[in-house]
């Protein structure tokens, strides 16, 4: 039997306000930069609520980080190995976006991310989001709609796109059957 993988939501929460003190912001400069309500962030920091993954990205870009760096160091074991059944796993409550970090936790400049996309599912992110990272995304199973920025790209199993310029950007599922995808990032 499986044991379940580990729950990064309590390191998330705390790493969010460890990175809001560490700059002397209040909640309402945080919310103020970021788009996010300062009651979300309050119940996320609090580990009341799950952010989703474009609070995630909105939080980081007004930080100044990745999102993938955000989520390395609240998760950082500084391993090199990444066991399978070890690796973090993290639902979007809002859309069931799940996304599992592959790369062992130590802060390298590479870092893959294995997402699975639900049938019908779009999430967002501001061009904030992309703004330190180079990323390159391969479709493992399925197909993706990719909008980035006033492109399209329609992405099918085995299909790689690096993407351009940072700008808003859309992950889109329009099939009936969960998209699977890997996202290799390295910072800008």
């Amino acid at each position: 039997m499986n044991s379940p993988l580990p729950d990064p939501s309590i390191a998330i929460a705390g790493r969010i306000r460890i990175e809001r003190e560490a700059r002397g912001w209040s909640l309402g400069e945080l919310a103020e930069k970021s788009g996010v309500s300062k009651a979300m962030i309050s119940k996320v920091e609090r580990g009341e609520a799950s952010p989703t993954a474009t609070i995630l990205g909105r939080l980081s870009g007004a930080f100044g980080l990745q999102l993938s760096v955000l989520l390395a160091l609240a998760e950082r074991t500084g391993e090199r190995l990444s066991k399978a059944q070890a690796q973090s796993v993290w639902i979007d409550p809002e859309t069931g976006y799940e996304r599992r970090v592959i790369s062992p936790q130590n802060g390298a400049m590479l870092e893959l991310i294995q997402v699975t996309l639900p049938a019908g599912v779009r999430v967002a992110y501001p061009a904030s989001a992309f703004v330190f990272q180079h990323q390159q995304i391969w479709v493992l199973d399925g197909s993706l709609t990719f909008e980035e920025g006033g492109l399209t790209h329609v992405l099918d199993a085995g299909d790689c796109l690096q993407l351009g310029a940072p700008c808003d950007c859309a992950f889109h599922n329009t099939r009936d059957v969960p998209c699977v995808y890997a996202v290799a990032l390295i910072r800008r």
